[in-house]
C-alpha cells in the first residue's frame, strides 16, 4: 500500500497546479527546445539536444510523481485543534532554549514543508516531536545540527 500523503486545501491546490503547469507549459516548452535542437544538425555530437532531453525527463518524472501523490492524499482541514494538543496543520509557538528564542511554526504535510518560512513537516525531527505535546511540555530533538531543546509555549 503506498503512503498517504497529508496535505492542506492550498497544498493540494498548488499540487494540482502545478501539475497542470507541467502538462501544458512545461511540455509545450520542452518540446520547442527539442524541435530547435533537432534543427542543429547531428544529434550525436548535440549537447543542446541532450540537455533538452534530460530537461523532458525531469518534466515527465515529476508528473508521475505528482500524479503518485494525488492518488493518495490526505486532506488536512483546517484545523482549529483543542488548543492543548499540537496536531498536524496547527501553528505552535515554541522557545528555543538554547538561543532563548521565540519560534513559531506551522506542522504540515511532507509535500507543503518549507521551514524558511516557518512550515515544519510533520516528519522532520522537530514536528515529530512537537506531535501529541501539549503547552509547556519540553521536547528534545535529535537533529542533524545536534541536540535541541525547545519548550511550548503557545498553540493554535
Amino acid at each position: 500500500m503506498a503512503k498517504t500523503i497529508k496535505v492542506t486545501e492550498d497544498g493540494l491546490e498548488k499540487l494540482k497546479a502545478e501539475l497542470e503547469n507541467l502538462k501544458t507549459v512545461g511540455r509545450a516548452d520542452i518540446a520547442e527546445k527539442i524541435k530547435v535542437a533537432r534543427g542543429y544538425g547531428d544529434l550525436s555530437e548535440n549537447s543542446e539536444y541532450d540537455e533538452a532531453k534530460n530537461e523532458q525527463a525531469k518534466i515527465e518524472a515529476r508528473i508521475v510523481e505528482i500524479e503518485a501523490m494525488l492518488k493518495n492524499i490526505e486532506i488536512i482541514e483546517d484545523v482549529k485543534g483543542d488548543g492543548k494538543t499540537v496536531v498536524i496543520g496547527i501553528k505552535v509557538k515554541a522557545l528555543d532554549m538554547e538561543f532563548n528564542e521565540e519560534c513559531e511554526y506551522v506542522i504540515v504535510g511532507s509535500t507543503e514543508a518549507d521551514p524558511m518560512n516557518g512550515k515544519i513537516s510533520d516528519e522532520s525531527p522537530l514536528g515529530k516531536a512537537l506531535i501529541g505535546k501539549t503547552i509547556g511540555d519540553e521536547v528534545i530533538v535529535d537533529a542533524p545540527a545536534g541536540e535541541l531543546k525547545f519548550k511550548i509555549l503557545e498553540i493554535g
